[in-house]
């Protein structure tokens, strides 16, 4: 039995509606632990990442005539869905016996939707994997009923049929490393297409889930609000592998890395101990981020720090349900300068159901006022899965859920209380001008702390060409 799994690059139009850059990043670490599982086992597997080893739809075509698998897996989001469907189309029309299987987000709130409009896919797998693929491979291997196993939405008998939810795995210990062996490509993490890991560099994830409701995430519907953590021990295990297979570049992809704050200042202890030359990055809740944390994320090597801010406006935050204030940000992102860490990112959510032109404005001139380094602004978006998706179909907003549900929507795009999205945009842009060019104080001090930072420098020095492309583009910046 061998299954073979594809990362489908992104739909073409889609990612141009986004403005999105039509390349892998990230390694999937999803497939890989799938992957692990099944490779335990015994199965036989293997991995294309399609727009990281920029594969075309006729060479990914080609490489599973190759493969020959008997299962083939599609790992798929919004922006990748329709991709996919392509590929599985082709492949099953070379193969008519090749069971085709779509898991991860969007297939997980999609099932009968995916099932309905695609007949070349046979099984959508939910949630979380790894527990459901290999007694899913066992089961077609026996030819036995696809009733028995959890957590997958199928065809039977010209009918859709969904199996109850698998429940999740409590020990994620127990689960072995993502074998990244599988992945022939070289990924790096970018920052607006700043290269900011140019070393070797890979993901780790330490947690899974998170404890929250925010209204934009689909995590807390995913996970149903568990988070649950691997010990320091085991985290540290694959930290020390990793390290000795060459990487020195990480990103720790948990969607709550900071949430027990005890835990990561006990693993951050054991990787300053080691002593080795290696640089990370993380998120970051501004409610649990208390300096002695902090401090020691630095001495570990932490040098990229995101931080979710959100809003500026208390009311924004309290509809978003993220469960903090303007003031948590503003002292979070002080003790994270104060504990030396280099670059701070303010991530913000704009075009808000009811948000005011002011308080939009509030928020943009906050980012300024707070000593961040860098901010990322994202325009208010739904997508299956998502509290703010059912909240349009419950108002009445999402009048065609068929025309969308594929690829997720600004809400900006169907509420009649929200600014216009190009408006909305327009002023993100205007304010990205302001706050990197007029701003000469700023401007100094940033100067100042990349001859001072051997990380920053690094940054600067691989991305000399781009940061010059970014600089010219906002000084040719107009609004018309």
């Amino acid at each position: 039995m061998k299954f073979s799994f594809i990362v489908p690059g992104p739909d073409i139009e889609v990612a141009r509606s986004r403005e999105e850059k039509v390349a892998g990043s990230c390694p999937p670490l999803g497939v890989l632990y799938l992957a692990a599982v099944l490779q335990q086992a015994g199965v036989e597997v293997s991995v294309l990442d399609q727009a990281a080893q920029g594969y075309s739809f006729e060479q990914t075509v080609k490489w599973i005539e190759k493969e020959n698998p008997d299962i083939l897996g599609f790992s798929t989001l919004s922006i990748s869905g329709r991709t996919a469907a392509k590929i599985a189309e082709e492949a099953k029309r070379r193969n008519p016996n090749l069971k085709i299987v779509y898991g991860n987000h969007y297939a997980t709130f999609n099932a009968e939707r995916i099932l309905a409009k695609y007949p070349q896919v046979d099984i959508v797998v939910r949630g979380e994997g790894e527990a459901t693929v290999l007694e899913l491979v066992k089961c077609i291997k026996k030819e036995d009923s696809l009733k028995k196993v959890l957590g997958i939405t199928f065809r039977h008998k010209e009918k859709i049929v969904s199996t109850p939810s698998r429940p999740l795995i409590k020990n994620i210990d127990e689960i072995p490393f993502p074998d990244r062996s599988l992945l022939e490509a070289e990924y790096s993490f970018s920052l607006f297409d700043v290269q900011v890991a140019p070393r070797r560099f890979t993901t780790i994830l330490s947690s899974r889930g998170c404890p929250y409701e925010c209204k934009f995430c689909c995590c807390k519907n995913l996970f149903n609000r568990v988070w649950r953590a691997r010990t320091v021990k085991n985290v540290f295990e694959e930290l020390n592998m990793l390290v000795s297979e060459g990487y020195r570049n990480f990103l720790f992809v948990d969607d709550s890395f900071t949430l027990n704050q005890k835990r990561v200042i006990e693993l951050c202890q054991l990787i300053a101990k080691e002593n080795w030359d290696i640089e990370w990055i993380c998120e970051g809740r501004v409610d649990h981020s208390s300096y002695e944390m902090l401090r020691n994320m630095v001495k570990a090597g932490c040098r990229l720090l995101y931080f979710g801010i959100e809003s500026a406006n208390q009311r924004i935050l309290d509809y978003y349900k993220k469960g903090i204030t303007p003031q948590q940000a503003k002292e979070a992102v002080k003790k994270a300068k104060k504990s030396g860490m280099d670059i701070v990112v303010g991530s913000f959510i704009v075009g808000a159901p009811t948000e005011t032109r002011e308080e939009i404005i509030n928020t943009l001139t906050f980012a300024q006022k707070i000593p961040i380094d860098i901010p990322q602004f994202n325009i208010l978006g739904a997508a299956p899965g998502m509290e703010i998706w059912e909240e349009l179909k419950r108002d009445g907003y999402l009048k065609n859920e068929e025309k969308y549900w594929e690829t997720g929507l600004a809400v900006s795009m169907v509420h009649p209380k929200t600014l216009p999205y190009h408006e909305i945009r327009m002023m993100v842009q205007s304010y990205f001008k302001k706050f990197f060019l007029e701003r000469p104080k700023f401007l100094l001090e940033q100067a100042a702390r990349t001859l001072t930072s051997s990380f920053r420098f690094n940054v600067v020095l691989h991305n000399i060409p781009r940061i010059r492309a970014i600089a010219n583009s906002l000084r040719n910046f107009s609004i018309s």
